[in-house]
């Protein structure tokens, strides 16, 4: 009844501080900070889950730096390759890059990335307030541990609905095997499915059971570092605090969970939530979230943290961490146990979670009432020329040699196919059933959308060729969307139940099982903006389209964005 009465009173002065809020119209001007940082990208044997494993760090450390700067900062971010046999590029998740697209970090799309030995150097403006991430955008190399957490404060004396201290939670899942092994496994004909992850991480942290391992192996496997010891929040108790929480996973959705303790949610992709409590947050590779956790339990103990794995039958043990009530000790006697999280497969809880997320008034704009265009995108499994990849509207979109902006920009001839990409699919498909004639094409087409526009995306999900139909979170780079809702079953616009009053706006979106998801985005920032699955293997093989608009108002591409594919002519000596 306590933390009942608590967690009302944390909502009654949200909406109090949300009037005053609407009140207040002056925000004082305050000179924006330019933040220089260079960045050394090196592979270094790690012991994250107490399994030696190469993983891939920036100065020294995995996950990497957290960026924390201010609304209207300026970032400026050197990136110095020294992997010496692959390249690199960063790409700074739920940034919008408006006009900036040049700094997108997307091999392919907007660059080449970094070879060995070579640099780039990132700058862009942090736009929204809000808790976003990086990570690295070539190959899979993510699922190596090239990623890290960006912390972007509101301008001083600008009013937000919350101001409580913050505690940064980084998830993430952790294979022993290296992506090129990954790349070569999902490549091969037959199809080798990588698996379930070895473990799974918070803030860098898990623990592998290394008598699992046989004799061969056992000596790369060390329970008594220090590096895969769990990771410890600190506490004091009768506090309220803002835990900013990231999901930058391979390919797992979780469940996140407090021993004892609720969480009210306020913020989602860097946009602020109607608060609702929870006693778990469920969430998928991409996505952030900001919650509340106040701690009012016993003072004498400590608390477990833990994640699980949902949407996918479990391999993975849990991932634990620990609240620590301060000044309580960390020894064997005072080790909490983690809780065990939800049943993976309770998809109706998951998709009335996402359904709970609305926008809060006076901060996300209402959503124009009807869309100028509207795409139907339907998600498959299929095979192409005897390969296993995944497909849109049965295309499975890969990446050209040269990056499609810098083309566009230099009218450089024959680097994608100009074919347009298909805007919907045959609706007597059934969704339920693998389907008969599972062959697709590959394409490097592109959509191309009018500027300044209202365009709709009706995503929908499928039985794909293992017998399941699984979980994607899809990704829109350079824009926020408004989340319209969720469905069972087939899409169907004169049934669909949409939320127009006060959708959330996100980069980051779950489309659940056999189910839809439909968003409405404006084409207001130009250049070429992937939309993808977050999942690396499913990115890896074909899930992903492109958005071209406005693409004639972009500046020349600079010179470090180019020097592959047929960039090179391009170059000044």
């Amino acid at each position: 009844m306590a933390r009942l009465s608590h967690s009302i009173a944390i909502l009654t002065k949200l909406q109090v501080s949300c009037i005053f809020i609407l009140l207040t119209t002056v925000i004082p001007n305050v000179e924006a900070r330019t933040h220089n940082l260079t960045w050394k990208v090196t592979y270094e044997y790690k012991y994250l889950d107490c399994f030696k494993k190469l993983a891939i760090a920036i100065n020294g450390q995995t996950p990497g730096p957290h960026i924390n700067a201010t609304r209207g900062d300026t970032i400026i971010v050197t990136v110095l390759n020294n992997l010496l046999m692959e390249n690199v590029a960063i790409h700074w998740h739920g940034i919008r890059q408006l006009g900036n697209g040049w700094n997108d970090g997307t091999d392919s799309v907007n660059q080449c990335a970094a070879m060995p030995g070579g640099y780039f150097t990132y700058q862009f403006v942090v736009d929204q307030a809000g808790t976003y991430m990086y990570h690295s955008h070539y190959g899979m190399q993510k699922s190596s541990g090239l990623y890290g957490l960006i912390t972007v404060n509101p301008l001083l004396g600008e009013e937000t609905p919350y101001h409580y201290e913050d505690r940064e939670i980084i998830l993430s899942d952790w294979y022993h095997d290296s992506a090129y092994e990954h790349a070569v496994k999902l490549s091969s004909k037959p199809y080798v499915w990588i698996g379930e992850p070895q473990s799974l991480l918070i803030n860098g942290r898990g623990r592998y059971q290394c008598e699992l391992l046989g004799v061969s192996n056992r000596d790369r496997c060390n329970g008594s570092s220090p590096e895969c010891t769990p990771d410890v929040v600190k506490v004091k108790p009768e506090q309220t605090y803002r835990f900013r929480i990231a999901s930058l996973t391979s390919l797992s959705a979780l469940s996140f969970q407090i021993e004892g303790h609720k969480m009210t949610v306020v913020e989602t992709d860097g946009v602020h939530v109607v608060p609702f409590v929870t006693d778990n947050l469920y969430i998928y590779s991409g996505e952030t979230y900001s919650v509340l956790v106040t701690t009012d339990q016993n003072h004498s103990r400590n608390y477990g943290i833990s994640i699980n794995v949902i949407a996918r039958k479990p391999e993975t043990p849990n991932g634990f961490a620990i609240l620590n009530y301060e000044p309580n000790p960390l020894d064997a006697q005072h080790l909490p146990q983690p809780p065990p999280g939800p049943l993976w497969n309770d998809t109706d809880s998951q998709r009335n979670q996402s359904l709970a997320i609305k926008g809060l008034r006076g901060y996300v704009p209402a959503p124009p009432k009807t869309a100028d265009k509207v795409l139907h995108l339907l998600n498959t499994q299929n095979t192409v020329n005897g390969y296993k990849v995944w497909a849109v509207n049965n295309v499975s979109h890969a990446l050209p040699d040269t990056p499609y902006l810098v083309a566009l920009k230099l009218n450089i001839p024959d680097v994608f196919d100009p074919t347009p990409a298909p805007e919907d699919y045959d609706h007597s498909y059934n969704i339920y059933e693998i389907p008969e004639n599972t062959n697709a094409t590959t394409s490097t087409s592109i959509y191309r959308l009018p500027f300044n526009k209202t365009v709709d995306i009706i995503l929908q999900n499928a039985k794909g060729m293992g017998g399941d139909s699984e979980t994607h979170p899809w990704h829109l780079h350079g824009h926020n969307f408004w989340v319209l809702g969720f469905g069972k079953g087939k899409f169907n616009p004169s049934t669909a139940s949409l939320n127009l009053e006060n959708p959330i706006m996100k980069n980051t979106v779950p489309l659940f099982p056999y189910g839809w998801t439909a968003l409405r985005f404006r084409t207001d920032n130009p250049g070429i903006w992937l939309f993808h699955c977050h999942i690396e293997a499913h990115f890896y093989l074909g899930m992903l389209v492109l958005f071209e608009s406005g693409s004639d108002m972009v500046t020349k591409p600079p010179q470090q964005n180019m020097g592959c594919g047929k960039t090179k002519n391009y170059i000044n000596p």
